[in-house]
C-alpha cells in the first residue's frame, strides 16, 4: 500500500508540529443562520454559545434576509435543484442569462459570465486570454486565487510591489516588447483592508496600452457611493476592462461568481475557460437569491451607508483604545499582533468573552503579520459593537497589548 506508516507518521508529526507550536486551525461548527449573532460549538461536542460574529463576508447584512431567502425558496420551488450539467451542454436557464444582464448593469461593463464561484473566475480567466507572447503584472498581494489563476496560464508573470505605482509604470515599461500587457490587483486587499489606488492604475494602463483586472469580491455592493465597487469609488467606471467578483460575500454569501468587463473577454471566457466549461451551472435557487439582492441593492443604499457608518464606530473605537489597526476606510478592520500564537490565543480568550473573531497568520498573511482581522456588517447594531469593544479591551489589557508598538508586541510575543 502506498499510503503505509511510514507516511502516515510523516503527516502525523507535521500536524503535531502546528498543534504544539498553537497555530493548528480548528473549525467552528455554527449552528444558525449567519448573523451577528451566531451560535457555535466550539470546541466540538461544547455546549452551544451565542456570540457576536465579528469576521464574516457578510457585509451587508442580506446571507439570511428574509427576501432573499424567499427567493431562493422560489427559484427551488420552480426550477429545481440543480441542473447535472455545465453550462453549454443543458445547464443554462433563462435566469442565468437574467442574472449576467443583472450584473452587467449593476457594475456598469460590457457583459457578463458567471461560474461556480470566484476562485473559478480567477482560475479560468487568465488561460482563456492570454499567451505565452503576453505578460501579467500583478499587485504582490493579490488574493490566492489570482496567484493560482496567473499560474495555470502561460503568460510570463511579474509583480510590483503593493501599491506602489512608481514599480508598477517601471514594470509596464520593461514589458513594452508584449504583445498583451494585463495589470492584475484586489480591489480591496483582503488581509489588510486597503484599495487600490484604480485612479492612478488606470492612467498607467492608458498611457502603457495595458489592460486591467480587478478582483472585486470584498468591495462589489457597498465599496463606492452606490455600492457598484472600488472603479466607482476611484471614479473609473467603465475604465477597468475585467472585474471578477464573488455572490459569496455582500451580495447574499451563498456560492458562485463573475467575470464581467468588456464583451470579447467574456465570451473568450465562455468558449476557453476551463472552470466554465467543465463545472456545474450555479444552481437555480443561488440565481433567484442574487438577483434579489440586486434588487435591493438598486433600490436604496441604506445598508452600505449604514455599514460605512459601523466601519467608522468601531475603528474609532479600537484606536482610542491603543490597538494598532492597519489603515483604511473599508469594512475590514485588522488588529495587528504579530506573533501567530499570540493570534490565536487572542481569538480564544474573544471567544470566551462572547466574541467570534479569527487569528491570521503566515501563510494566509506574511511571516511576523499575525492578526485578529475583523470584519463589520450593516447586520451589526451600535450595542454590538460596543460589547465587542469592550471584549477587545479587556482582552487587549490582559495580553499587555494596548497603547504599545509594534516592536513592544514583539518584544514580548516575538515574531
Amino acid at each position: 500500500m502506498a499510503y503505509s506508516d511510514e507516511v502516515r507518521k510523516l503527516y502525523q508529526e507535521q500536524l503535531r508540529a502546528l498543534r504544539e507550536a498553537g497555530i493548528l486551525k480548528e473549525e467552528r461548527f455554527i449552528h444558525s443562520s449567519q448573523a451577528a449573532e451566531i451560535e457555535v460549538e466550539f470546541p466540538a461536542g461544547a455546549p452551544l454559545k451565542k456570540v457576536i460574529n465579528m469576521c464574516a463576508n457578510n457585509y451587508l447584512g442580506l446571507s439570511n434576509h428574509p427576501e432573499v431567502i424567499k427567493a431562493a425558496h422560489e427559484g427551488l420551488d420552480r426550477r429545481g435543484f440543480g441542473l447535472s450539467s455545465v453550462r453549454f451542454i443543458c445547464g443554462t436557464q433563462d435566469i442565468h442569462r437574467q442574472l449576467e444582464e443583472k450584473m452587467t448593469e449593476f457594475l456598469g461593463t460590457e457583459d457578463t459570465i458567471l461560474f461556480p464561484s470566484c476562485m473559478d473566475a480567477n482560475a479560468g480567466v487568465f488561460e482563456a486570454i492570454l499567451t505565452k507572447e503576453d505578460v501579467i503584472i500583478s499587485d504582490r498581494l493579490v488574493h490566492a486565487s489570482l496567484i493560482d489563476g496567473i499560474r495555470l496560464c502561460s503568460a510570463l508573470n511579474d509583480t510590483y510591489k503593493h501599491s506602489d505605482m512608481e514599480h508598477l509604470e517601471q514594470k509596464l515599461q520593461m514589458y513594452q516588447d508584449r504583445r498583451l500587457r494585463l495589470v492584475v490587483t484586489d480591489g480591496v486587499f483582503s488581509m489588510d483592508g486597503d484599495c487600490a489606488r484604480l485612479d492612478k492604475m488606470v492612467e498607467l494602463c492608458e498611457k502603457y496600452r495595458a489592460m486591467l483586472l480587478v478582483d472585486d469580491s470584498h468591495a462589489t455592493g457597498f465599496i463606492g457611493k452606490t455600492g457598484r465597487g472600488t472603479h466607482e469609488k476611484f471614479g473609473v467606471m467603465g475604465k477597468v476592462d475585467i472585474i471578477t467578483t464573488t455572490f459569496g460575500k455582500a451580495l447574499g454569501g451563498a456560492t458562485g461568481g463573475c467575470v464581467s468587463g468588456r464583451k470579447e473577454i467574456v465570451e473568450m471566457c465562455r468558449q476557453k475557460a476551463r472552470p466554465y466549461l467543465f463545472s456545474n451551472t450555479v444552481a437555480p435557487m443561488i440565481i433567484a437569491g442574487v438577483l434579489r439582492v440586486l434588487e435591493i441593492l438598486s433600490a436604496t443604499t441604506e445598508r452600505r451607508d449604514k455599514l460605512e457608518k459601523n466601519t467608522d464606530y468601531w475603528r474609532k473605537g479600537l484606536t482610542e483604545a491603543g490597538f494598532i489597526l492597519k489603515e483604511g476606510d473599508t469594512p475590514i478592520v485588522p488588529i495587528m499582533l504579530y506573533n501567530a500564537k499570540l493570534a490565536q490565543d487572542f481569538s480564544v480568550a474573544l471567544y470566551d468573552e462572547g466574541i467570534y473573531a479569527i487569528g491570521f497568520f503566515f501563510p494566509v498573511v506574511p511571516q511576523g503579520q499575525a492578526r485578529i482581522r475583523t470584519q463589520i456588517s450593516a447586520a451589526h447594531e451600535i450595542h454590538h459593537l460596543d460589547k465587542a469593544l469592550e471584549a477587545f479591551i479587556k482582552v487587549g489589557k490582559k495580553f499587555d497589548i494596548l497603547h504599545k508598538t509594534k516592536q513592544g508586541i514583539i518584544d514580548r510575543y516575538g515574531m
